[in-house]
């Protein structure tokens, strides 16, 4: 009888071991992601990097969150972001002075959402350069992440709402082969962004744990490994339909391979740190109940 109770107790153990990040773990972390913060109030997509980045900017910013923590100077942050707009165009550049383009715009709106700032001032801009320039998928799928997030749309969202649903195979989901459970993630949540339904849901959930790979996490087409983006994809594609992957503790050990020993995580294992792959991780970790 002892024994069986120890057997019991061990198996009890083990999943709990894998849960997620210590205490120490995310103080590591934020350890990490706090100096990626330079003078200007930008921050580097990595240690070393020349220069602050809009992108790396929002991503630290949300990992920070995620983890526990916070920019060492938010209000020169807010700064930096404001100063990757450009009047002109009404879209953001990756820097001050910069070239802006629909993902860079979509990015700073929601970096002026992150940062609680008022996006009055920039909203008209912001839409007209959206709605005229978005019209690649990845483009589109940026843009509606960007609407959700200003609680408002251009005139054109109607027209990518159409364009998403045409690309859709005739089951309801999308891409094909071992392509097919991200592609699929990315243009359910576009679809649920743009304030259109899903049909046949348990059918979607069914494809994208169709999709997770034997090292426990998701992946692109033809790539023998699976990646933190498209985990991410694909896990906000749970999230929003309200569910979690079928093997959410395999997830789980994939992150966990993912992180180093500076306290960030590479986008693959063995892959250097950045802030995005940290980000990451720090999203899939909360949605998956962290």
């Amino acid at each position: 009888m002892k024994r069986h109770l120890l057997v019991g107790c061990c198996l009890v153990l083990v999943p709990l071991a894998g849960l997620g990040q210590s205490p120490d773990q995310k103080k590591a972390t934020i350890a990490y992601l706090q100096p990626l913060q330079q003078k200007d109030g930008g921050f580097v997509a990595s240690a070393g990097q020349p220069k602050s980045s809009l992108r790396a900017t929002l991503t630290a910013l949300r990992a920070l969150k995620y983890f526990g923590g916070d920019a060492k100077d938010r209000d020169a942050a807010v700064t930096f972001v404001k100063s990757c707009f450009d009047k002109d165009s009404g879209g953001f550049a990756d820097q001050p002075g910069g070239k802006p383009d629909v993902i860079l715009t979509a990015i700073g709106a929601m970096a002026l959402v992150e940062l609680k700032q008022s996006t009055a001032p920039y909203e008209p801009g912001l839409l007209k350069y959206l709605g005229d320039q978005a019209k690649e998928f990845e483009q589109v799928r940026l843009a509606a992440a960007a609407v959700e997030a200003l609680g408002k749309q251009p005139p054109q969202a109607k027209d990518w709402l159409a364009q998403v649903r045409k690309m859709a195979n005739p089951d309801g989901s999308y891409g094909k082969g071992d392509g097919t459970a991200r592609e699929t993630g990315s243009a359910i949540v576009t679809v649920l962004r743009l304030g259109g339904k899903v049909e046949h849901p348990e059918a979607i959930l069914k494809t994208l744990n169709a999709g997770q790979r034997s090292d426990g996490g998701f992946g692109k087409a033809n790539a023998k490994g699976s990646d933190l983006e498209s985990c991410y994809r694909i896990t906000r594609a749970y999230h929003m339909l309200k569910a979690k992957p079928e093997k959410t503790a395999a997830l789980r050990e994939f992150i966990a391979k993912c992180r180093n020993a500076d306290g960030g995580y590479g986008v693959e294992p063995g892959q250097p740190s950045t802030t995005g792959a940290t980000y990451y991780a720090s999203i899939i970790l909360h949605w998956l109940g962290e």
